[in-house]
């Protein structure tokens, strides 16, 4: 609507040019002249507000824009309508800017924001306290002249975040990193302190390979008093059958912490070798024979299976796996 005002405003103010000189040609004449006159004085006018136009953009500090007359009373106005929503519009980036900082300095984690080459623009007070920042003295640094690891720099640098990468500083801490697409042109890097969490897991592995070691030595006593006392003659039937439940259940005992030496160990070395082929039906026989002498005749156990079939795996896992579900 502002446009077709400022069209039709601008066809009146050159018609009221041209007006003076239909009139004052009917009476001395010379309409050519008198036209080109119009024109003249029509383009000082409107030299003369362009160079207004360009004055305030350029050399006048007032925030509102001159007043025009004419067809350029409504391009100045437009140029007003069009301040007043670009600063209601930098007023709501403003306040969302300040809603995600006062979020993000919120959280417990680390957090910088930077370019996808590596320049920091902002981070939280956690990412100061965690990682040594200094804020806003670092705002503009690039990230390797803060983090200076090798391991981080690959990491960077690769430009492949789907994996977290785990880092220990020159401080001591043991600290994750996640780098995450934000905006276009733009990441955000997340960093968590896992010194207290590795230093537990740690602990409880700890835990189970020590107790697992211990249990086993009274394990073996026992056992090894069991078979002495089956092997003797004249024993009662019923010495003889507890003799037998008391050696199923240390050897269940044994399996239990072969189970948790095994856990241990994948913990330690999560990298296994699963390339070797495995012989299923041989486990399963073995299987079956334990299950019966656990059983006693109570159950009874079937096993269809090819008897060509082998799989892809590590066999000790896979016998623990299977020997967990059939017990």
């Amino acid at each position: 609507m502002l446009e077709r005002l400022s069209i039709n405003q601008l066809i009146l103010g050159l018609f009221l040019f041209i007006l003076p000189a239909l009139i004052l040609s009917v009476f001395i004449g010379h309409l050519p002249w008198l036209l080109v006159i119009s024109l003249l004085a029509a383009l000082v006018w409107h030299g003369y507000n362009l160079l207004k136009l360009s004055y305030w953009l350029w050399l006048d500090k007032s925030m509102l824009p001159p007043e025009g007359r004419g067809g350029w009373e409504p391009i100045f106005y437009g140029i007003y309508q069009m301040q007043q929503r670009n600063r209601k519009r930098r007023r709501e980036l403003g306040q969302l800017i300040k809603r995600f900082r006062s979020g993000a300095e919120s959280l417990p984690d680390a957090v910088v924001m930077m370019t996808t080459e590596g320049t920091i623009f902002w981070c939280n007070r956690h990412a100061q306290a965690l990682l040594g920042f200094r804020w806003p003295e670092d705002n503009g640094q690039h990230i390797f002249n803060l983090l200076r690891y090798p391991d981080f720099s690959r990491y960077f640098s690769i430009k492949n975040y789907e994996q977290a990468l785990t880092i220990e500083l020159n401080s001591g801490e043991i600290v994750e990193f996640r780098i995450l697409p934000y905006t276009e042109g733009q990441l955000l890097m997340v960093a968590r302190d896992v010194t207290e969490k590795r230093r537990l897991e740690k602990a409880r592995r700890d835990f189970f390979a020590n107790v697992s070691h211990e249990l086993r030595t009274p394990l073996t006593v026992i056992q090894g008093y069991l078979e002495v006392m089956d092997d003797q003659e004249g024993v009662p039937a019923v010495n003889k059958k507890a003799l037998h439940v008391m050696q199923e259940q240390t050897q269940r005992m044994d399996n239990l912490v072969k189970q948790l030496l095994q856990l241990s160990r994948i913990e330690i070395a999560p990298q296994i070798n699963l390339d070797e082929q495995v012989n299923i039906p041989l486990i399963l026989k073995m299987i079956e024979q334990e299950a019966l002498s656990l059983s006693q005749g109570r159950h009874q156990f079937v096993f269809n299976i090819d008897e060509k079939l082998r799989v892809h795996g590590n066999e000790e896992q896979l016998r623990s796996a299977v020997a967990n579900l059939v017990y």
